[in-house]
């Protein structure tokens, strides 16, 4: 007799494959991270020079030091920080422009670009026969106006406030009794202004007109030196120093000339 084997029932449970995980949600932030730096550089190359240099000064000071900078212009997308590199840029820009005057190789002696933490400072330097003003008097020479005139079609460009003083040596003024050093270096100052105003400066751009005589020389230990009697351009610098005392970087017109550079140890600036 024999024996019926036993059946045997295999049973396979049916199921979903394993759980693929979130890969793929790594892949499409890498694409929307990819397509969003394209459409930013997209738009960086559309926009103006401003807005460029706005976002460049992000990157250059991002914990916002200079986050005081700026202008009081409203409305017309000219607000933005300004550092020392930008100053320098504006120099340059400045020596381009005046290398172009038929008389370049005659003035170029006597015009000194002063990066200060005060801003950029432009010197027009007198020669004892005058350079920019015939000797004593307020008014212009030709040579004064075809400077001012590059100069202020440059600066008015730029949002940067303007401040313009005057200079003159310890020389008393022999001109007329009622009139003193002190007159010469206001009106020579308010000469300049009135002609760069007139010809590319913002009527708003200018903020101060100072007459200073014989007070700051530039050549203190020679009162009379032709060189202390100018007319001096300040293009503020917005960006607040980080300390009392600071560096001076002295260059001559003249691009790629070896400049000088001036330690200042706390005492009051001599321009």
């Amino acid at each position: 007799m024999s024996t019926a084997r036993p059946v045997i029932i295999i049973k396979k449970k049916g199921g979903h494959a394993g759980h693929h995980g979130g890969a793929w949600k790594v892949a499409y932030a890498d694409f929307v991270t990819a397509m969003m730096a394209l459409f930013i550089v997209l738009w960086l190359m559309s926009s103006s020079n401003t807005v460029k240099q706005a976002i460049g000064g992000y990157f250059r000071d991002p914990k916002g030091s200079s986050k005081t900078a700026g202008t009081n212009l409203v409305g017309t997308g000219q607000n933005f920080s300004l550092s020392k590199g930008d100053l320098k840029d504006i120099k340059a820009t400045l020596q381009k422009a005046i290398q172009k005057m038929s008389e370049f190789d005659k003035l170029k002696n006597q015009i000194e670009f002063t990066i200060t933490p005060e801003g950029l400072r432009i010197e027009l330097l007198e020669t004892k026969n005058g350079t920019f003003f015939d000797v004593g008097s307020a008014e212009l020479n030709q040579s004064g106006k075809d400077l001012l005139i590059i100069l202020a079609q440059q600066l008015g460009t730029f949002p940067n406030k303007i401040s313009i003083e005057g200079h003159t040596d310890s020389k008393p003024y022999s001109g007329r009794s009622n009139y003193s050093n002190w007159e010469l270096s206001a009106d020579r100052a308010n000469a300049a202004r009135r002609l760069m105003q007139d010809q590319g400066l913002r009527p708003d751009q200018v903020t101060q007109v100072r007459g200073f005589a014989d007070q700051r020389p530039r050549v203190a230990d020679h009162p009379e030196d032709p060189s202390n009697r100018r007319v001096s351009l300040i293009v503020n610098n917005f960006t607040k120093p980080e300390s009392a005392s600071g560096t001076q970087e002295r260059s001559p017109v003249v691009g790629g000339a070896t400049a000088s550079v001036e330690a200042e140890q706390g005492s009051p600036q001599q321009p």
